[in-house]
C-alpha cells in the first residue's frame, strides 16, 4: 500500500511539475539532448524520422519533466510529426521550449527556430554539434545568435557532454522567469528563409569546408544507381557472413552445456525425491525450452545486432533507403517505406509505428501493410540457425560464404515481397499516385563502440531474449502438457496432410500456432515438439528433415503471420480490424503459396 501511494505521489507531481518541450530538425541531436539531461536511454539513430512520438522525463537535478517532440522541418503542419510538433508548441500546457539547432545546417535549423519564437518567445536556443560544424570549419558567435533571436542561447555537442551544464540552468532560469503574456503571439508558422539566412550570415562564420568535399565523393558512391546497390549488398553479405560464422560454435557450445546442465538438474530432483511427472514437466518442458531458444538465438543476436547498430550510427542505413526510394517509386509506395524496412529489420512492431513519418495517409497504410514481410530480430536467429544447419557446402570460410549469400538472398526476397504487395495494394485496394519526398542524408558519424555495443546488447538482444525467454517457459509447460495428454500427437496429425502439403509437416504447423505471441518461439517451440537431443540439426534429421524441408520452413519463416505484439500495433495505428487482417493475411499467403510451390517443384523433380 505504501509503495502504491508512493508511486501515485510522484505521478501527481510528474503531472504538476513544470514541462520544457525539446523541438527541432530531423538528426539534430534532440533525443541526445533528451537522453543526457533526464538520464533516459530513448534510443537515438543517425537517420531521418528516428522519433515519431514524444517521450518524457524528469531532468536530473530538478523537478521539469522535458518533453521530447518528433523533429519536423516546418511548423505548417502537414505529416503526423508536425502536427503533434506545432499542437505541442502551440498549447499553454508548458513552461518553456528549448529549440534544439544543428550548428552545421545553420539556415534550415533558424527557419524552424523563428517559426517557432513567432508562436512563444518563452524559449531557449540550443545550437548542438559544435564539434562536427567545426570540423566542416563552421563557428559560431552564440553572443551575436541571441541578440538577435532574444531568447538565450546555448553552444552544445551533447554527445560529449559539452554545454550542458549551461543548457540546464537557462532552461530552469527561463522556467522561474516565465510570464504570462510571452505566449500572447499569433502563429506564423510559414516559412522565415530570407530572416534566417542573415541571421546566418551574422552569427556563423564559414571557412573551407573539406569535410563537405569529401563526404560528397562519398555520398554519391554509396547513392550511385549501380555502385550504391553493389556496396548495399556487399555490406549486407559481410555482416550475415560474420554473423553466421561467428554464431555456429557458441550456439553449438551453448547447445552441449544446456544439455549436461538438463542432465545435471534432471538427476539432483530425482534423487531429491521429486516426482518424475513434476521432473518432465519441469525439465522436459520449461528448461528444455528455454534452453533451446538461448543456444539457438542468443549467438546470431549477439553479433547481429552490434554491426546492424553500427551501420545505423555510421548513417549508412538512410542511404540504403535512397538507394531503395526509386523501386518503391515504382511499386506506388513512398521512398520513405525503405526507412520503415530498415526499422523492420530490428522490430515490425517498431517498424509499423516508424511509418508515422509517411505523410500520404495512403502511402503510409501500404506500409504498414507490407512490414512485417521482412525477418524481425525474433525471426533472424532462427533463419541464421536454419541455414547454418541444413545449407553446408564446402568447409570453413567457403561455406559461411555460402551461408551469408543464401542469407542475403532470403532478405533480398522478403524486400522483393514488400514492394510486390506495395504495387498489389497500389493497384487494388489502395489505389493513387506516389508522392514526393525529402530524405535527408545526415552527416557520417565516428561511432561510439562502447554505446553501440551497450545498446545493441540493451536494447536489443537482452531485451528480445527476455521476451523470448518470458514466453517460453509457460509455452514449453503447455507444449509438454500436450504431449504428455496425447493431445499434440491428435492435433499435430490432423494438421499433418495441410503441413506435408507445404513441405512441412503437422508439428511445424502447431508450433507456429503456439508461437503467434513472439516470432522467437517458433523455431525452440518446433524443435520442443520433436523433442530429442542433441543440436538443432540432428534433431530435425532424426525427424525425417531434408532439404526441401529446410528451404520451405525458410520460406515460412521469412513469410508468415506477424507476432501478437505487431497485430496490436497495427490495430492501434490503423484503428481497424479490417487492416489488422489483410497484414495478416499478406504475409501468411506469400508463405502458404511459395511453400507450396517449392514443395511441387520438388515433387516434380522427384526429390
Amino acid at each position: 500500500m505504501g509503495l502504491t501511494r508512493e508511486r501515485e505521489g510522484r505521478r501527481k507531481r510528474a503531472q504538476d511539475a513544470p514541462r520544457v518541450l525539446l523541438a527541432g530538425n530531423p538528426n539534430v541531436g534532440k533525443s541526445t539532448v533528451f537522453n543526457a539531461l533526464t538520464g533516459l536511454s530513448r534510443h537515438t539513430g543517425n537517420w531521418t524520422g528516428k522519433t515519431v512520438d514524444c517521450a518524457e522525463g524528469v531532468m536530473r537535478g530538478s523537478s521539469l519533466v522535458l518533453c521530447d517532440l518528433p523533429g519536423c522541418y516546418s511548423l505548417d503542419a502537414g505529416s503526423p510529426e508536425e502536427e503533434i510538433a506545432r499542437e505541442a508548441i502551440e498549447s499553454p500546457d508548458h513552461s518553456a521550449v528549448v529549440i534544439v539547432c544543428d550548428a552545421s545546417a545553420p539556415v534550415r535549423s533558424l527557419n524552424f527556430a523563428l517559426q517557432t519564437l513567432s508562436v512563444t518567445r518563452n524559449a531557449i536556443v540550443c545550437v548542438n554539434l559544435i564539434d562536427e560544424a567545426a570540423k566542416r570549419g563552421i563557428r559560431v558567435d552564440g553572443s551575436a545568435l541571441a541578440g538577435e533571436l532574444g531568447v538565450p542561447v546555448v553552444l552544445t555537442d551533447a554527445s560529449k557532454g559539452k554545454g550542458l551544464d549551461e543548457l540546464k540552468k537557462a532552461i530552469i532560469g527561463t522556467v522561474e522567469n516565465e510570464k504570462a503574456e510571452d505566449r500572447d503571439f499569433s502563429p506564423q508558422t510559414g516559412p522565415h528563409w530570407a530572416e534566417a539566412e542573415r541571421i546566418a550570415e551574422l552569427a556563423f562564420t564559414f571557412d573551407a569546408d573539406t569535410v563537405s568535399a569529401k563526404r560528397l565523393k562519398l555520398d554519391r558512391l554509396l547513392t550511385g544507381r549501380f555502385t550504391g546497390k553493389a556496396i548495399m549488398l556487399l555490406l549486407l553479405a559481410l555482416s550475415l557472413f560474420i554473423t553466421l560464422v561467428g554464431a555456429q560454435a557458441p550456439s553449438s557450445l551453448l547447445s552441449r552445456l544446456s544439455d549436461r546442465l538438463l542432465g545435471s538438474i534432471t538427476r539432483g530432483l530425482l534423487c531429491a525425491g521429486v516426482s518424475e511427472t513434476l521432473v518432465s514437466a519441469l525439465c522436459d518442458g520449461m528448461l528444455g525450452t528455454l534452453f533451446t531458444v538461448v543456444s539457438v538465438m542468443l549467438p546470431p543476436m549477439a553479433i547481429f545486432f552490434p554491426l546492424f547498430t553500427l551501420l545505423e550510427d555510421l548513417g549508412l542505413l538512410p542511404r540504403i533507403a535512397f538507394g531503395m526510394d526509386r523501386g518503391f517509386a515504382r511499386c506506388g509506395a513512398c521512398g520513405r517505406s525503405a526507412l520503415t524496412l530498415c526499422m523492420g529489420l530490428g522490430c515490425n512492431a517498431a517498424g509499423v509505428v516508424g511509418c508515422r513519418i509517411i505523410e500520404s495517409p495512403r502511402e503510409r497504410m501500404i506500409a504498414i501493410l507490407t512490414n512485417s514481410l521482412i525477418p524481425c530480430n525474433g525471426r533472424f536467429p532462427a533463419l541464421a540457425a536454419l541455414i547454418t544447419a541444413f545449407f553446408t557446402v564446402g568447409a570453413g570460410a567457403f561455406a559461411g560464404a555460402v551461408r551469408a549469400v543464401i542469407m542475403a538472398g532470403a532478405i533480398l526476397l522478403s524486400i522483393g515481397a514488400a514492394l510486390g504487395a506495395s504495387k498489389l495494394l497500389s493497384v487494388t485496394l489502395l489505389r493513387g499516385e506516389s508522392s514526393s519526398f525529402v530524405l535527408e542524408l545526415p552527416p557520417f558519424r565516428r561511432p561510439n563502440i562502447r554505446r553501440v555495443i551497450v545498446r545493441s546488447m540493451l536494447d536489443r538482444t537482452l531485451f528480445v531474449l527476455g521476451r523470448a525467454v518470458l514466453a517460453a517457459l509457460p509455452a514449453g509447460l503447455v507444449i509438454w502438457a500436450l504431449r504428455y495428454t496425447g493431445v499434440m500427437g491428435v492435433i499435430a496429425g490432423r494438421l499433418d496432410p495441410i503441413g506435408r502439403a507445404l513441405g512441412l509437416d503437422g508439428g511445424v504447423l502447431v508450433a507456429y500456432a503456439l508461437g503467434l505471441p513472439a516470432n522467437e518461439l517458433i523455431m525452440p517451440l518446433l524443435l520442443s515438439i520433436y523433442g530429442g537431443g542433441g543440436g538443432m540439426a540432428s534433431i530435425l534429421a532424426a525427424n525425417g528433415w531434408g532439404i526441401k524441408n529446410a528451404v520451405c520452413m525458410l520460406l515460412m519463416m521469412l513469410f508468415h503471420s506477424p507476432c501478437a505484439t505487431t497485430l496490436l500495433t497495427i490495430k492501434k495505428e490503423t484503428r481497424s480490424i479490417k487492416w489488422c487482417f489483410i497484414a495478416f493475411l499478406i504475409p501468411v499467403v506469400t508463405g502458404v503459396s511459395l511453400c507450396a510451390l517449392i514443395n511441387l517443384a520438388f515433387g516434380a523433380f522427384g526429390l
